[in-house]
């Protein structure tokens, strides 16, 4: 039964890690492909690791470690990729809703944080 279980979680796993390239080639510009690339492949990398974590449950410390370090470095480098990118003024599709980090008049607002 837990190989069952193990093998659902690593093929819904690997649907999201799917679905995380479709989204990348999909998208219309920068920010949303980050956005898709980045949500569901840390859900896709979590689920894939609890599925190796129901094969081998000695594993299990190790793999939550590792979840952690997705859950924890997959937000902070879309982050930082999307500053970047706001950085260089790389346009937004016409199609977004809008750039909060923009004034009205279109000069970029700096940055807090120093960058």
């Amino acid at each position: 039964m837990a190989e069952i279980a193990g093998s659902i979680l690593i093929l819904v796993g690997a649907f999201f890690h799917f679905s995380a390239g479709l989204g990348m080639l999909r998208m219309p510009d920068v920010f949303t492909r980050m956005q898709a690339g980045t949500k569901a492949s840390t859900l896709g990398n979590a689920l894939i690791l609890v599925g190796i974590a129901v094969y081998h449950p000695g594993w299990t410390l190790k793999l939550i470690i590792l979840i952690y370090f997705v859950f924890m470095t997959n937000p902070v480098s879309s982050h930082a990729l999307a500053r970047a990118a706001m950085a260089i003024r790389l346009p937004m599709a016409r199609k977004s809703a809008g750039d909060d980090a923009t004034a009205p008049d279109g000069a970029a607002r700096p940055m807090k944080g120093g960058a």
